[in-house]
C-alpha cells in the first residue's frame, strides 16, 4: 500500500512539473540582468496581443529547461514510476508536443512503406548499374588470371610458436639516395622482344611484323579549311572496344604508328614497361602486348617515319633503345648512368638525335656510329631540361625548354658551355612542361606551363625575342599522381593542337591558334577519367588519350 501511494505521488508530481514552472533559484544561478521582470497588468487587449503571445511563448520555453533540470533529481523515482502500474504522462519521448509525436509517427510509417516496396534495396541496384566501370579489355585480363588465393595469414602467437630473432641491418653510411630503391637497371647491349603477357618462349604474332612493316608514305589528304575540320573532329566517337588497358601503371608517353590500314598504338608506363595495342587485334588480351625494355618511365617515344619498324623510346633510368619488330630485339642507342628526360629526331632518316636529360644538358647522338654514346655534350640550362624540339624543316634549329624560359639553339653553333640562343621565348612565371614547333612549317610554338597557360609564339622570323601570339587559360595542375598536361600539334594541321583537361565531365579539348575552342571529346560512359597523354594519327582522323591507370582511349571516325 505505502509502495503505490508513494508511486501515485511521483506521478502527480511529474505532471504538476508539466503545467507549472518550477524555482531553480537553488539550482541554476542566473544573471540578474536576464531575469523576468515583474508581470504588469494590460487593460487594452488589442494592442498588445502580439507582446503577449511573445511573453508566452518564452515562459513556455523556460518550463521545458525547468522540467529538464527538475528531472535529473529525481532519476530514481521516474524508474519507479516506469515499472509500476500508473500511467506516466510524460510520455516515451521525453515530453514531446502532439505535433512531433504525429510527424515521428509519419516517418515510421514512411519507412515501413518504402521498405515494403524494396525501394531502398532498389535505389542501391540502381547505383551500382549506374556507376561507370572501367574497362576490362587488355592486359588487365591476363593479370586477374595470374593472381593465386593465398592462405589467411596466422601470427605466430596464434600458432604457439616462438617469435623469429632478427638482426637489424648495419646503418648505412651517408644519405640514403631514392634511386637505391628502385628495380635494377636493364644490362647494356640488345634485349629480346619477350611479351611479360604471352607464356615463355612464345613468337610475336606474325600479323605485328606485317603491320609494323606497313608502307606508311602515301599522300596525305587534302587539307580541310577550318570548319571542315571542326565538322571531321566532331564525328570522332569512343565505344567500348576502343578502351585497353595497355600498360599495367601510369602512362607517360604515347604515340600512333604511321600506318593507315589499321591503328596501332604504343605506350610507355612509370616502371619502364612499353605496350602495343592493335586496334581489334585479335592476338593475346585483345590485341596487347607488354614489354619490358625499361625499369623507370618511359618519358619520350616516337617511331621512326624513315623505318616504321622502329620505335625509340627513352627512360628516365638513363637508357635510349630502339624496338626493332623485325629482328625481335631492343637495340641499345644511348646509355647514361640516368636521367635522361625527352628527345627528336634532327634529321629526316631519323638517324641522328638531340636527347635531353635532367640536368640541363643536350647530347648529339649519331645511331650509325658503334657504341651507345653521344657525339657531343653541351650544358645549357644550370637547373632542369624538360622538353626539346627540332624544326620541321630547319633541322639545325630546335627549341629547349627550360626552367622558366624556351630558348632555340642553332645546332651548327653549340659549345660545352654558355652556347648563344637564336631565339627566346618569354612570358611564362613557372616551370614549362613542354614546347614544340609546329608541324608543317614551324613557324609556330606551342608551350605548356604550370602557370595554368598555353601559349602559342611567332618563330616565323627567328628574331631574338620571338612574339607571343595567343594565351590560353588552362588548368596545369595535375598533382602528383597524373602526369602533367601537355599541349601538342595536331600533325596534320599546322593550326590546331589537343591538350587534356582536368574539367569535370572529363575530356579533351581541341584549339585553334587564336585561343578558340574547336571541340571537346567527352562520352559520359567511356571517358570517366584524365587523359593526360594525348596525340593524333599523322594521317587518320584518330585521337589517343592515356590516363593514370595505363589505359588508352582512342575516339576515330
Amino acid at each position: 500500500m505505502a509502495t503505490r501511494q508513494r508511486k501515485r505521488k511521483v506521478a502527480v508530481k511529474l505532471q504538476k512539473l508539466e503545467m507549472a514552472p518550477v524555482d531553480l533559484q537553488g539550482a541554476v544561478r542566473r544573471s540578474s540582468r536576464k531575469a523576468l521582470a515583474p508581470k504588469r497588468l494590460m487593460y487594452s487587449s488589442e494592442g498588445n496581443t502580439a507582446e503577449k503571445s511573445g511573453k508566452k511563448r518564452r515562459m513556455k520555453t523556460r518550463y521545458n529547461k525547468t522540467t529538464q533540470y527538475n528531472r535529473k533529481d529525481i532519476k530514481e523515482e521516474e524508474e519507479d514510476v516506469q515499472s509500476s502500474d500508473v500511467e506516466d504522462t510524460s510520455g516515451e519521448h521525453g515530453g514531446l508536443s502532439a505535433y512531433e509525436l504525429e510527424r515521428l509517427e509519419n516517418i515510421r510509417q514512411n519507412q515501413a512503406f518504402l521498405s515494403s516496396i524494396n525501394l531502398f534495396q532498389a535505389t542501391k541496384e540502381l547505383k551500382q548499374l549506374t556507376q561507370p566501370k572501367p574497362s576490362q579489355r587488355g592486359f588487365m585480363r591476363s593479370q586477374a588470371a595470374v593472381k593465386e588465393v593465398l592462405p589467411a595469414r596466422r601470427s605466430l602467437r596464434l600458432q604457439n610458436k616462438k617469435a623469429e630473432i632478427l638482426t637489424l641491418p648495419p646503418e648505412p653510411r651517408g644519405m640514403l639516395i631514392h634511386e637505391q630503391s628502385s628495380p635494377l637497371k636493364k644490362p647494356p647491349g640488345p634485349l629480346p622482344m619477350n611479351p611479360i603477357n604471352m607464356e615463355e618462349g612464345s613468337k610475336l604474332p606474325s600479323q605485328l611484323l606485317e603491320l609494323w612493316s606497313e608502307d606508311s608514305k602515301e599522300e596525305r589528304k587534302i587539307e580541310l579549311d577550318l570548319k571542315g575540320y571542326r565538322s571531321a573532329i566532331m564525328n570522332m566517337r569512343i565505344t567500348e572496344d576502343r578502351v585497353a588497358k595497355v600498360v599495367k601503371d601510369r602512362i607517360f608517353s604515347a604515340a600512333f604508328h604511321p600506318c593507315t590500314g589499321s591503328l596501332l598504338m604504343a605506350a610507355g608506363d612509370k616502371w619502364g614497361k612499353v605496350g602495343l595495342w592493335k586496334l581489334g587485334g585479335d592476338w593475346d588480351d585483345d590485341g596487347v602486348l607488354v614489354l619490358e625494355p625499361h625499369t623507370r618511365p618511359v618519358g619520350c617515344m616516337a617511331f621512326s617515319t624513315a623505318h616504321p619498324i622502329h620505335l625509340l623510346s627513352l627512360s628516365y633510368d638513363g637508357s635510349l633503345r630502339c624496338m626493332d619488330v623485325e629482328k625481335a630485339v631492343f637495340d641499345d642507342v644511348y646509355d647514361i648512368d640516368d636521367g635522361l628526360k625527352t628527345f627528336d629526331f634532327m634529321s629526316h632518316d631519323c638517324s641522328t638525335l638531340v636527347v635531353g636529360n635532367w640536368y640541363g644538358e643536350v647530347a648529339m647522338v649519331d645511331r650509325r656510329t658503334p657504341g651507345n654514346s653521344h657525339e657531343s655534350l653541351h650544358r645549357l640550362d644550370p637547373k632542369t631540361l624538360r622538353c626539346v624540339s627540332v624544326h620541321p624543316l630547319q633541322r639545325q634549329y630546335f627549341a629547349v625548354a627550360e626552367s622558366k624560359v624556351v630558348r632555340i639553339y642553332d645546332s651548327r653553333c653549340l659549345k660545352k658551355t654558355n652556347s648563344q640562343a637564336v631565339s627566346q621565348l618569354h612570358g611564362h612565371s613557372l616551370s614549362i612542361s613542354s614546347a614544340y614547333f609546329s608541324p608543317c612549317t614551324g613557324n609556330r610554338v606551342l608551350t605548356s606551363c604550370m602557370d595554368d597557360n598555353i601559349r602559342i609564339y611567332d618563330t616565323s622570323a627567328m628574331t631574338t625575342k620571338a612574339p607571343l601570339l595567343t594565351s590560353i587559360r588552362h588548368d596545369m595542375h595535375t598533382g602528383r599522381w597524373l602526369t602533367k598536361l601537355s599541349a601538342v600539334w595536331d600533325p596534320k594541321r599546322e593550326d590546331c593542337f589537343v591538350v587534356g583537361s582536368m574539367s569535370r565531365p572529363r575530356r579533351v579539348q581541341v584549339f585553334h591558334e587564336n585561343g578558340q575552342l574547336q571541340h571537346s571529346f567527352t562520352d559520359g560512359e567511356h571517358l570517366n577519367t584524365v587523359l593526360s597523354v594525348t596525340a593524333f594519327h599523322p594521317t587518320r582522323n584518330a585521337l589517343l588519350g592515356g590516363n593514370a591507370s595505363g589505359r588508352l582511349h582512342v575516339f576515330s571516325d
